[in-house]
C-alpha cells in the first residue's frame, strides 16, 4: 500500500467522489443531492485520505471548535478498506488541539463500533437525556 496522506479543508476534497459514495453506496445518505453534500462540506471541518492524488477516504466534523463536535460521513472506498485508513482519519481529527478540548464528541454508526471504541467513544451515559428530531430521509424530500 502506498503512503496515506491526510489533507484537511473543503478545498482539498473531491466533492464529486464524496457525493457519489454517499448517494450511491452509503446506508445513511442514499439519494442525497450534490447540493446537500456540497453545502454540508462547506459548513464542516473536512478530512480526506489520499493515495497520491486520489482521495480514498473522507470524514467531517460539524463543530464550534470549542465545546462540541459531531463526527459524520466517515468512510473509505471499498477497494481500500481493511488498511487502517478510517483509523488514520479519525486519529487525525482526535489529535487536533481543538478536538482535544471538546467537551463532547458524538457520532452515529450502525457498523463501526469497534473503530470508534478505539478512540473512547461509548454508548450514551444518559440516553434518556438526549432528544432528537429525526428526519432520516429529508434529503430525499427537499430538492435544491
Amino acid at each position: 500500500m502506498s503512503a496515506i496522506i491526510i489533507k484537511t479543508g473543503r478545498e482539498h476534497m473531491d466533492v464529486e467522489m464524496i457525493h457519489r459514495f454517499l448517494s450511491e453506496d452509503s446506508y445513511w445518505a442514499k439519494g442525497i443531492s450534490y447540493t446537500f453534500v456540497a453545502q454540508s462540506l462547506a459548513h464542516s471541518f473536512c478530512v480526506g485520505a489520499f493515495i497520491g492524488d486520489q482521495q480514498v477516504g473522507f470524514g467531517r466534523v460539524i463543530t464550534d471548535y470549542y465545546t462540541f463536535g459531531w463526527f459524520a460521513d466517515i468512510f473509505v472506498l471499498p477497494a481500500y478498506r481493511g488498511q487502517g485508513i478510517s483509523k488514520e482519519i479519525v486519529g487525525h481529527i482526535m489529535d487536533l488541539p481543538w478536538s482535544k478540548r471538546l467537551r463532547r464528541k458524538m457520532l452515529n454508526t450502525s457498523d463501526a463500533h469497534g473503530l470508534y471504541r478505539q478512540f473512547d467513544f461509548k454508548e450514551l451515559k444518559s440516553p434518556a437525556n438526549v432528544l432528537e428530531v429525526h428526519q432520516p430521509d429529508i434529503h430525499l424530500q427537499v430538492r435544491e
